[in-house]
């Protein structure tokens, strides 16, 4: 199974892809790619949109797991979040990828079994675990792939 992970926002946008061979997760591609905020919102929203279907022809995934929004305190940035996952969760649907969303603290419980967890120790267990390579990886990045994790191992649990 191959999983992509997708970290939303609309200025900064993380994704993740695994593949799951026998319970164990492998590691493929990330990156954090942002949108110019020099472009108006709609633009960039369409470069999102352009991105994800292009990951999805390049890495055929068999799954999407997409963090679900939590409150932000700036109201307009949680909107443009939301707009962008909805892009985001089109674009997976348009490429026949099944989409499964996860809280935070299923990120956290999934990954380190701490609701609580540090982002510090989220990025360490994604390293632990697809045995990366040292180099710098932004937040976004590492979170997406935190998301693919998640949906490795909630679906093993439910198989």
């Amino acid at each position: 199974m191959r999983v992509l992970g997708i970290d939303p926002g609309f200025g900064r946008l993380g994704i993740g892809i695994i593949d799951v061979e026998k319970g164990n997760e492998i590691y493929l591609y990330s990156e954090c790619f942002e949108t110019n905020p020099k472009d108006t919102f709609h633009t960039r929203l369409k470069f999102i949109g352009e991105k994800i279907d292009s990951l999805c022809k390049k890495w055929l995934p068999d799954a999407a797991s997409v963090e679900t929004l939590f409150f932000e305190k700036n109201q307009k940035t949680a909107m443009h979040v939301a707009e962008a996952r909805g892009v985001i969760v089109y674009e997976l649907l348009q490429n026949l990828v099944s989409v499964f969303e996860y809280s935070p603290l299923q990120v956290k419980m999934a990954l380190t079994g701490f609701g609580k967890a540090e982002k510090s120790q989220v990025a360490f267990m994604v390293e632990k675990i697809l045995h990366l390579e040292t180099r710098t990886r932004i937040d976004d990045e590492l979170d997406a792939l935190a998301l693919a994790i998640t949906h490795s191992s909630s679906s093993r649990r439910t198989h």
